[in-house]
């Protein structure tokens, strides 16, 4: 019986599973289905800059507006010479090509046909860029590459494309229960007061006339809301805390929730003082707290997001018009078949005049997975 081969390198299929690919990934990666919004506008903790993903170059610049600070001007009194210039603080972001690719072995050890290995190859992939995406975000959200021992990123990865990995400031990281890394204790877990604490903290910080760039809510339905990320251990730690005005009441408000529309909403554990719960896998871990010598106790570093916490930008589409380029070939005198993608992309966590923005980092002690 005559069959139809899409034959290695043939365009339709390399146009086909870029944007196969495309798709899985946006899907996979947790970032792009609750936390992305495209433009300086966006109501979500990282912007989507594409301005170079049809033109030329490397890095794009995005511009804070500071609030004005000048005294008002009484009576009768010239206003005359006494107005304010408009500043900004700027930041930017480079982009840079990642590649990953997948070898699909010889003739006599490949037991799929070509069409086979491509969807093997599109699935594995996917994940692979899922991973590289959230993982990637993670870090440079958190400031540091952490002790994760199930990243794709080496222990010595200190950021990529030129954009700097950055540790939080002094103004934006409060340890649980704690002063510093040091005196943090296996009891200063993950609870309520603490959200209450870095609410307060965020609230009272900046604007005005500090110049310390006051970080954003995110207006959802009209309300403002921030997000707080957390990994399992200390979702769990809140969990099991069951009195009067912990566990419990969270659930009431999650479901005061449903029905919201947003996707931040969507699968979080609950709401409290306004501030999204979401549990996230990808959260960094440390294992040098404490005050012992060396340091030994877990920490995870739980993400406070308020608008603009982080900017990531693709370069220019792949050769057939999609994020994405697909790459089909051979080795080995044609006796191997290699697939490979890439990407354009970069991020970075916002920063201002020297300062964090959008992101607070809430440290716990947080016990390392088994």
């Amino acid at each position: 019986m005559a069959r139809t081969i899409v034959g290695l390198g043939d365009p339709k299929a390399v146009k086909r599973y870029s944007g196969m690919l495309a798709v899985d990934v946006a899907r996979q990666n947790p970032w792009n289905r609750k936390y992305i919004g495209k433009g300086e506008e966006a109501q979500a903790p990282i912007v989507q800059l594409d301005e170079l993903q049809n033109d030329a170059g490397e890095q794009i610049t995005y511009d804070l507006s500071v609030q004005l600070k000048q005294a008002p001007i009484e009576g009768d009194n010239k206003q005359r010479g006494t107005e304010e210039a408009l500043k900004f603080y700027t930041d930017a972001v480079y982009i840079d090509q990642m590649r990953g690719g997948v070898n699909g072995g010889g003739r006599m050890t490949r037991k799929r046909t070509l069409h086979s290995m491509r969807k093997v190859a599109k699935a594995r992939m996917s994940e692979w860029w899922a991973r590289a995406f959230s993982e990637c975000i993670f870090m440079y959200l958190s400031g540091a590459r952490g002790v994760n021992n199930d990243l794709v990123y080496p222990s010595t990865w200190t950021g990529r494309a030129n954009n700097s990995l950055t540790a939080p400031d002094t103004h934006h990281i409060r340890y649980a229960g704690a002063t510093t890394k040091a005196t943090l204790t296996s009891g200063n877990t993950m609870q309520l007061a603490d959200i209450d604490a870095v609410v307060t903290s965020v609230k009272l910080m900046g604007g005005g006339t500090q110049e310390v760039p006051k970080m954003q809510p995110i207006m959802i339905n009209g309300e403002k809301h921030f997000v707080l990320m957390m990994n399992p251990q200390q979702a769990t730690n809140l969990r099991t805390n069951t009195g009067a005005g912990h566990w419990l009441d969270l659930q009431k408000a999650a479901a005061a929730a449903e029905g919201r529309n947003n996707p931040i909403f969507k699968g979080g554990l609950g709401m409290y003082n306004n501030v999204v719960l979401q549990e996230e896998e990808g959260i960094i871990r440390f294992n040098d707290y404490g005050n012992a010598t060396p340091p030994v106790l877990p920490a995870a570093r739980a993400l406070f997001l308020g608008r603009q916490a982080g900017a990531v930008a693709f370069g220019s589409k792949g050769g057939v018009g999609l994020r994405f380029d697909w790459y089909e070939g051979t080795e080995d005198n044609d006796n191997e078949i290699i697939i490979s993608t890439s990407c354009i992309w970069g991020f970075k966590k916002s920063t201002f005049n020297g300062l964090d923005f959008g992101v607070y980092a809430l440290d716990t002690y947080a016990l390392a997975p088994s």
